[in-house]
């Protein structure tokens, strides 16, 4: 049996998504909270608690070639795990959602979407509440290396990833078999499994795009682009041959994403990274984050969110937004010093960017007991930082995101219309690498054993030095 074929044919029931281990995990975190918080009202506070529990929920990634077989494995988990399948398809199909719609005037017309907007669609939906219950599997997405990196910068980090893998002759022999019924939309094979039913039969259709020359140009399209994408999941990624019966497939699957991954991490980082606007701070935050189970915490978001929330302290800093003013710092430090305190940042640590931006505001960090243990300041020269910022625009029409450097527009008539953002102007970015540098030297001389290193190179290049100081401190200064 292909690993592509027979969606319709479900493996018998295993248990569910580790459901024994789950609840006395649920059970023991429950009275953990309790035990720390001790809220007068036990009953409400325990309702919240399951509420925003998502610890165990699935978070897989589910990759292939062509007529891999990746779609068919990433229904039958979503079944057997109880979750949600993010495709393309459905994720550009979505009701009631302004990007899905600006993603379906653009596919028809273009028969693809912009990462960007791609990239903004996922994050939308994996924050609705039924993906943060009962989590997502993502099914062919990301699809290049540039994907990955946006995906990373917002915080999107997979549990999971998982790599069909099969000879092309093989991949290209199982795509000219395929047959779609029109009227239910089941696949079937002219080889692996042929319907019995003459009726059935009489009314299958040959798919679009399976002819070999299609189906090879995909293959060279995905062999050209999976390089780029397997070093951004270090440690928790599985390839499976998808050259054997699609029930083995499934279940090599299905006993992967239900394995628990140890950090790698000799203690619980409290990373601090500092550097000027540009120099990959959020980036590389994300990458921590993904690898280690670090809680990311961005600052400015963090007070973006807590306005969005409307809580007491969204009240005060509001009007700060509105008049662009700096938010007081006492306000900041109560915003963020009541998400370090939380028991998850309290257990898997932490990586924080965007405070502290002077002296006094890493005095006050330090007086309230939230000391980093691996502080990095990243280096990059004006000139780069000019370069990727103020070369940066978006296409109005499509939200795409262009560099006129790194990733130009491929028309004439895109780059046009291309828009900068108010922010990328020369001056602006100026404006705040001054800021930044006027108080750098401080901040170095106050973190003692942070680390220096050159962010003007790849972002893995850079990631790499990181982790090493995070497991085995290097001197000061790093190439």
């Amino acid at each position: 049996m292909d690993a592509t074929t027979a969606p319709h044919r479900i493996p018998p029931e295993m248990p569910r998504y580790g459901e024994e281990n789950h609840i006395f995990e649920l059970m023991q975190n429950m009275l953990e909270q309790l035990l720390i918080h001790q809220p007068k009202d036990p009953i409400p506070f325990m309702i919240s608690h399951l509420q925003r529990d998502n610890s165990n929920v699935p978070r897989i990634v589910i990759l292939g070639p062509p007529a891999s077989g990746k779609t068919t494995i990433a229904m039958w988990l979503c079944k057997h795990l109880n979750s949600n399948l993010l495709t393309m398809e459905n994720l550009v199909a979505r009701e009631f959602s302004s990007l899905a719609a600006s993603a379906r005037r653009h596919y028809q017309q273009m028969k693809t979407v912009p990462s960007a907007l791609l990239v903004r669609l996922i994050q939308e939906r994996v924050s609705e509440e039924d993906c943060v219950r009962r989590g997502w599997i993502l099914d062919g997405i990301p699809e290049t290396r540039e994907q990955v990196l946006m995906i990373q910068t917002l915080g999107i980090t997979p549990r999971h990833v998982i790599v069909l893998s099969s000879p092309d002759s093989v991949l290209i022999e199982r795509n000219l078999g395929k047959r779609i019924d029109p009227q239910t939309g089941e696949i079937y094979h002219t080889t692996f499994d042929w319907p019995p039913e003459a009726e059935i039969q009489n009314r299958l259709m040959v798919p679009e795009g399976i002819s070999e020359l299609e189906t090879a140009r995909k293959l060279l399209q995905y062999h050209r682009a999976i390089p780029g994408i397997l070093p951004a999941y270090p440690k928790i990624l599985k390839v499976i041959s998808a050259d054997q019966p699609c029930v083995d497939v499934f279940y090599q699957a299905l006993t992967y994403a239900q394995t628990s991954h140890r950090s790698n991490a000799p203690f619980t980082p409290r990373v601090l990274l500092c550097g000027p606007v540009g120099s990959g701070k959020s980036l590389q935050a994300a990458l921590l984050a993904q690898k280690y189970g670090l809680v990311n915490v961005h600052c400015g978001q963090l007070l973006k969110e807590a306005v969005a929330d409307e809580s007491k302290f969204g009240e005060l800093i509001q009007p700060c937004f509105q008049k662009e003013i700096a938010v007081p710092d006492n306000i900041i430090m109560k915003v963020l010093g009541q998400r370090l305190s939380q028991q998850d940042s309290i257990q898997r640590g932490w990586v924080l960017h965007g405070f502290p931006r002077d002296l006094d505001q890493a005095h006050m960090l330090d007086s309230l007991g939230y000391q980093p243990n691996r502080v990095f300041f990243l280096n990059v020269p004006l000139d780069s930082i000019i370069e990727r910022l103020t070369l940066r625009r978006m296409d109005p029409v499509t939200g795409e995101r262009y560099h006129l450097m790194y990733k130009p527009p491929p028309t004439m008539e895109i780059q046009a219309r291309l828009l900068q953002h108010p922010k990328d102007t020369e001056e602006q970015v100026k404006l705040k690498i001054d800021l930044f540098y006027r108080n750098s030297s401080d901040l170095e001389a106050f973190y003692r054993k942070a680390i220096t290193l050159n962010g003007d190179q790849d972002p893995y290049t850079v990631f790499e030095y990181i982790e090493s100081g995070i497991i085995n401190p290097l001197p000061k200064k790093v190439p």
